[in-house]
């Protein structure tokens, strides 16, 4: 399993980077990847045209986008990369509008990256204003590698004292499979990202044993939606999903354990 450290190296971080536009950002980011060698320039050109054809869902916080595309050829291996820019830009997003920071993932498969993925998640949800004001790509990568150590799990006093398994009738809407879905364009990016967050939650409350989640691409979860109790997503990915014949929630930071925490207790009726 990569951790952070593997992926985003210091030549690939920049930092108060001037650009015009998202595009513009989002090719700063993937330029990065290109002076590795970590990608041809046929990726950039995917990230970019990701976004073009689905929306702004890659801002997945606000101020923050997490630029990425389809596992191809044109990876040569699975990297990261860290635009922080100069002055913000828009990509259109409703809720997370304007971007100062870039990540980039370029991924070989759905799988060797998740655990850097989940520490990442945690660096963003719990130190972005010490990484906004990092002054160098060393003091970026010491920022997340602190916040990749493992630490004791506090419960909060009002976490749920039941499992979905053993609560009563009356304390869930309906019967529950157990599993939520996480949705993104691409089933190894956001919907990643969010699935951490959720799973963070999850092991606060004492549910991670009992529970599972999926990250999965739009096609895939029309097909796996009747598996599952509910699907969380971006408003974009939303959007396109339609009805599914489960509850759909938009969540707007998916680095926000206190907005997905509202989430599920409104599913579970906690």
């Amino acid at each position: 399993m990569f951790v952070l450290k593997d992926l985003l190296k210091a030549e690939r971080i920049e930092l108060d980077r001037t650009v015009t536009d998202w595009r513009e950002g989002i090719r700063a980011a993937g330029v990065l990847l290109e002076k590795t060698n970590s990608i041809d320039s046929a990726y950039t050109d995917a990230m970019i045209a990701s976004v073009e054809e689905k929306g702004p869902y890659i801002v997945v916080a606000p101020g923050f986008a997490f630029a990425h595309a389809r596992p191809s050829r044109a990876v040569r291996e699975t990297a990261m990369s860290w635009v922080r820019l100069a002055s913000p830009v828009s990509f259109g997003h409703s809720k997370n509008d304007p971007v100062n920071l870039i990540v980039a993932l370029a991924a070989k498969d759905a799988t060797a990256h998740t655990q850097a993925m989940a520490a990442l998640a945690k660096a963003l949800g719990k130190y972005r204003k010490d990484l906004d004001e990092a002054q160098s790509p060393e003091e970026i990568q010491a920022i997340l590698e602190k916040a990749a150590a493992p630490a004791k799990q506090k419960a909060p006093a009002v976490a749920p004292a039941v499992t979905p398994t053993d609560a009563p009738a009356a304390s869930v809407q309906s019967k529950t499979h157990d599993k939520i879905l996480t949705v993104c364009g691409n089933g190894l990016g956001t919907s990643l990202f969010l699935k951490n967050t959720l799973e963070q939650v999850f092991d606060t409350w004492g549910w991670g044993p009992y529970m599972t989640v999926e990250a999965t691409d739009t096609i895939s979860a029309k097909g796996k939606a009747k598996e599952a109790d509910l699907i969380m997503t971006s408003g974009e990915i939303a959007r396109t999903l339609g009805d599914v014949g489960i509850p759909v929630h938009v969540i707007n930071d998916f680095t926000s354990t206190d907005e997905i925490d509202a989430a599920l207790r409104e599913r579970y009726d906690i």
